[in-house]
């Protein structure tokens, strides 16, 4: 498997997600510019690993300036915050850097000596990912059983959330690749996820690394492929998860959730707790990126549209909490109630804001 992410002690090596599945090509992170980059023209995408990289550009700054201060890393930090909008993660994990470098600041005067703290806390939060979100494929395996229990499944997602989303292992498609080891999936369905095809250039580049049976379909084609009872069950990851059970996530995952409902195919959202915004009390307080028309417009720099026709292209969308049939997160599964149970979930937490 290739690497998404990989710290080289004086930068951050990002695999460019724009080239992939043709060409393996690094981009290197050196500054916070470079990082901001990364993030905005999505060389790295998917919501951990978005965070992570920037929790990595925090380090990389630190290192650099061994005298700064707490003013100028708040300020490079709250500058990171504006490269993505959505995803809710590269505002956590910037948030407890700028605590962490707050509390050294209290504590020793200055921030000399702090980038080797951060350094270890972003590696211990690289190795705690993999433990959490294998914990979440555990428990999303053992929920469908309950509910579906069959010997093998056929299971369907969107967009990417494997190790390219998220790191050492992914969220929705780590789900996806544990069954698979436990021999308990028949076929995956990988949405094709436009206009930046997600699914058909990066999860098909997972499944197929790790010779899991797939084909790519048009999110067109989600209801065809359910009323002909080929999917037991959709996950999908999640960027943002407001208190009410509201998730945005990749355009098009609001509309199959509810054709997934129609049909009485259980829908599962599978994310950190890093994507919840308790703040936010439902998904109409949740910030959809636009992005350029150009993406739709376009593809690879070749004109496939009409000269002067134009584009509309969110890249998230909202999907309500009452077509999903449960959020998996580490802390466990969140279903009805979802207000309840989700402050019963994350209760004593840093989550529970």
């Amino acid at each position: 498997m290739v690497e998404a992410l990989r710290w080289n002690e004086d930068s951050l090596i990002l695999i460019d997600q724009r080239e992939l599945p043709l060409v393996e090509k690094y981009f290197s992170v050196k500054t916070i510019q470079d990082c901001y980059d990364a993030i905005e023209k999505m060389v790295v995408r998917g919501a951990p690993l978005i965070g992570f990289t920037a929790l990595w550009g925090m380090v990389l700054w630190a290192k650099d300036n061994p005298t700064g201060n707490f003013e100028q890393f708040l300020e490079q930090a709250e500058y990171l915050k504006q490269s993505r909008p959505t995803a809710v993660n590269l505002e956590f994990e910037l948030n407890r850097s700028i605590t962490k470098a707050e509390a050294f600041t209290q504590l020793h005067g200055n921030l000399v000596g702090f980038d080797s703290e951060l350094e270890r806390f972003a590696k211990s939060e690289m190795d705690q990912i993999y433990s959490d979100n294998l914990s979440m494929a555990k428990m999303a395996l053992d929920d469908l059983d309950k509910i579906v229990n069959k010997p093998t499944y056929r299971l369907m997602t969107l967009c990417n959330t494997g190790m390219l989303a998220c790191g050492p292992m992914g969220t929705a498609l780590g789900v996806i690749s544990y069954a698979f080891s436990k021999g308990r999936v028949e076929h995956v369905y990988a949405s094709e996820t436009r206009p930046y095809l997600q699914g058909a250039r990066l999860t098909a580049f997972e499944l197929q690394q790790q010779d899991i049976p797939f084909e790519i379909s048009v999110e067109g084609a989600c209801s065809y492929l359910m009323k002909q009872g080929l999917v037991d069950a959709i996950f999908v990851g999640a960027d943002r998860i407001a208190a009410n059970g509201d998730s945005a996530n990749k355009i098009g995952t609001s509309t199959l959730a509810i054709v997934a409902k129609h049909y009485g195919i259980p829908f599962y959202v599978v994310a950190p707790t890093s994507s919840f915004d308790l703040n936010a009390n439902s998904g109409d307080d949740i910030p959809i990126e636009m992005r350029s028309e150009d993406e739709i417009l376009s593809f690879r720099n070749q004109r496939v549209a009409p000269l002067g026709a134009r584009a509309i292209n969110p890249s998230f969308d909202i999907t309500e909490h009452m077509f999903i049939e449960g959020i998996i997160c580490e802390k466990g599964i969140i279903k009805y109630p979802m207000s309840t149970n989700m402050v019963e979930k994350l209760k004593g937490s840093c989550y529970a804001k």
